[in-house]
């Protein structure tokens, strides 16, 4: 049976402990042939920049650690023929603190499409190697603000600042057009 990359919820800024965790139980309980990977995709970006460098000092390049999918965690694991998670998974998966549910219906998770498997390993594989992760957007382009203070907001891509991974967006706010650096996954193309 072939495995498949499945997606759990859990709590906010608990993804590493919860991966560590189901990681520790899937070995104690054997169970490596049901749930192969655990992963928590994140990239590498050069960290804020701090006041040492506007002070005139010469100041290390910092790089922080950053999630690509906040609140969730990724599981390459294997279902059974009706589309649910075997009892001794379901168990253990369930029994970790910060766990919600699998993204999914009727108590079954919906396996990832293999393009989006593929392209959520490509990212991980590029942040392991210390690339820029490309953005899928340019400048000129109309998008939709999906999360964050500018939720629903509609703009026009005014700068791609893919070395940040940002995005700097112009959207309308009291009858002006105002500037806003986001995240490149808080956006959408409209």
């Amino acid at each position: 049976m072939a495995k498949e990359w499945c997606v759990l919820r859990v709590a906010s800024n608990r993804e590493e402990q919860v991966r560590d965790a189901l990681t520790r139980k899937i070995k104690i309980e054997g169970l490596e042939e049901l749930i192969s990977r655990v992963l928590v995709p994140t990239e590498r970006r050069p960290g804020p920049r701090g006041r040492g460098a506007a002070a005139g000092k010469a100041t290390k390049k910092k790089f922080v650690e950053r999630k690509l999918y906040p609140g969730y965690v990724f599981l390459e694991m294997e279902l059974q023929d009706d589309g649910r998670v075997s009892e001794d998974a379901w168990f253990l998966i369930r029994e970790t603190n910060g766990v919600g549910d699998f993204i999914g219906a009727g108590g079954k998770p919906s396996p990832m499409s293999y393009d989006d498997a593929e392209k959520m390993l490509m990212q991980v594989e590029k942040a392991q190697e210390g690339t820029t992760i490309e953005v899928e957007f340019a400048q000129g382009d109309c998008v939709k603000v999906k999360e964050g203070a500018f939720e629903n907001f509609d703009g026009i891509v005014d700068e791609v600042l893919a070395d940040k991974g940002l995005v700097r967006v112009i959207v309308t706010i009291f009858g002006r057009s105002t500037p806003v650096e986001l995240e490149y996954w808080q956006i959408e193309k409209a």
